[in-house]
């Protein structure tokens, strides 16, 4: 256990989740430490690696080089050049080694793309079936974050998006990729805001690509770590998403777009823009806190006011979920639960056989498992945030740990809305 115990200097909180903020000054989780807890996260944290390794490699491909093709219909269907490209934190020739495994696809995602959950066939009777790993899940994700990019005002990627310089490496892009074709130049002539536009888009998928390379081999390094035995605690999983933070907070953030042979510069990695604040930051406040009303489950209808009036008060995200209404078909969650249930550990399965109400209740303990799952990755946001602005846990002086449970009670106080589900996971009934 790596849990630490602040001196007696403060007076306990006041807060409604006083337990959580104890929990957190003492280097924990908002996740309780339990040994099922542990079991669960890990177990879901492998299971949603595998899945994630083919969408950081297609979120890459589109972004390089599907591009501004008007006839996508191909855009999940990977090319051998992608499934071999060797992740950066992974194999021998990485950047930095998170993983102990291999750096081109992981063999469990190329035995499901071969066979699927039926039996091996073409690729294109796989994508017609649905049998398949599902890519909207990634562009859902990627499109939450193009449209909160401005509102959260998080780094300075969303905001090179408008500038100048980037308009001049989208033009050049643009005008090679179209280059002998007159009919999309003259497209582009009359309506260039919109070919802009949807390379703003291709660059936040990019964005996201590089975000999961880094979290896929971090999540197959830590199944590796547990089925060692090597976690002990859920404050052990936690610190060491905390330590990758660190580790890895200075990746570069860039689109590059290969045309004719030709790379092509539309976000140069010379920008400086970082893994932490360019991608992880506002994937976290895009995706884990905001996104947006699944359709089906809340009305658009402005007068029925089911939808805040300011982006800042979205609370539609993974800690808010209600998993049972959220998990029905179409809905980009409920996708990835569809991806990761092929992938999950046998440990996990026996554990959901065990609980669930039979195999159709599966996917909505996923969806439960993930949310516990989600809170700890939030959990390693906070201390890490915590590590780099403020003071360490252990600070003798008391006015330092005061601002430290100021900034843990500010970052709790978004979970006191009756949608969050952090009161939820503190029981294991919870399911």
């Amino acid at each position: 256990m790596t849990t630490l115990t602040p001196k007696a200097t403060l007076p306990p909180s006041t807060h409604p989740f006083a337990d959580v903020i104890h929990r957190l000054e003492a280097g924990g989780s908002m996740l309780p430490d339990t040994p099922e807890n542990l079991m669960q996260i890990i177990g879901i944290y492998k299971a949603y690696a595998v899945p994630m390794d083919f969408y950081w490699r297609d979120l890459l491909y589109i972004a390089e080089r599907v591009f501004l093709n008007p006839l996508r219909f191909f855009k999940y269907f990977l090319p051998q050049e992608y499934l071999d490209l060797a992740n950066h934190y992974a194999g021998e020739t990485a950047d930095l080694r998170i993983w102990r495994g291999e750096a081109s696809a992981h063999p469990e995602l190329l035995e499901f793309m071969e066979k699927g959950n039926t039996t091996k066939m073409p690729k294109l009777f796989h994508h017609l079936w649905h049998d398949r790993i599902n890519m909207e899940f990634a562009e859902a994700c990627m499109q939450a974050m193009l449209w909160h990019g401005r509102d959260m005002g998080m780094g300075k990627f969303d905001t090179y998006l408008d500038s100048d310089e980037y308009k001049a490496n989208a033009d050049k892009a643009i005008r090679a990729y179209f280059k002998g074709n007159p009919p999309m130049l003259a497209l582009y002539k009359l309506f260039p805001d919109l070919f802009l536009e949807q390379v703003r888009e291709l660059s936040y998928y990019s964005n996201l690509g590089l975000f999961w390379e880094v979290m896929a081999p971090v999540f197959f390094e830590m199944s590796d770590i547990y089925d060692e035995g090597g976690f002990k605690g859920v404050p052990d999983a936690m610190n060491f998403l905390v330590n990758g933070i660190f580790a890895i907070a200075g990746r570069p953030i860039y689109h590059h777009v290969y045309i004719d042979g030709e790379c092509l510069e539309i976000i140069p990695k010379s920008k400086g823009f970082t893994w932490l604040y360019e991608a992880a930051l506002p994937y976290v406040e895009a995706v884990f806190y905001r996104t947006a009303p699944f359709r089906g489950t809340k009305s658009y209808n402005a007068q029925a006011k089911q939808v805040p009036e300011e982006q800042k008060d979205f609370h539609y995200g993974i800690l808010y979920a209600d998993v049972f209404p959220v998990g029905t078909a179409g809905i980009p969650p409920t996708l990835l639960m569809d991806d990761m249930l092929h992938f999950l550990p046998p440990y996990l399965i026996e554990y959901y056989q065990k609980h669930c109400r039979g195999e159709d209740d599966m996917l909505v303990q996923l969806g439960i498992t993930f949310q516990r799952s989600m809170y700890n990755v939030t959990s390693a946001v906070i201390q890490a945030l915590r590590t780099a602005l403020l003071y360490p846990l252990d600070d003798p002086n008391p006015r330092h740990l005061a601002k430290n449970r100021q900034f843990f009670e500010a970052q709790i106080d978004r979970f006191l809305r009756p949608e969050a589900r952090l009161k939820d996971i503190q029981s294991d009934s919870y399911r």
